[in-house]
């Protein structure tokens, strides 16, 4: 799935969901894997797929530390 990303595709449900509380461009991508459910926290740019968490998801919810983390992340990249 990243490598479609990074090839400039755009996954939609039910991969990918937009997390606009996050920021623009930001999205959660669904991974799952024999045992557990993963979610990868990334944004799209021109030319970057930056991730910014990745986290096994057990609940519904995105964990508010998932979702702060992300946020910290974004501000930190884009200071620079």
């Amino acid at each position: 799935m990243i490598r479609k990303l990074q090839q400039g595709l755009k996954l939609e449900m039910p991969h990918s969901r937009p997390m606009p509380s996050i920021g623009r461009r930001c999205h959660e991508l669904r991974i799952n894997d024999a045992t557990q459910t993963w979610r990868l926290i990334y944004r799209t740019d021109p030319d970057a797929v930056l991730v910014l968490a990745l986290f096994s998801k057990k609940t519904s919810k995105t964990p508010e530390r998932m979702i702060d983390q992300a946020k910290r992340l974004l501000r930190e990249f884009d200071a620079n």
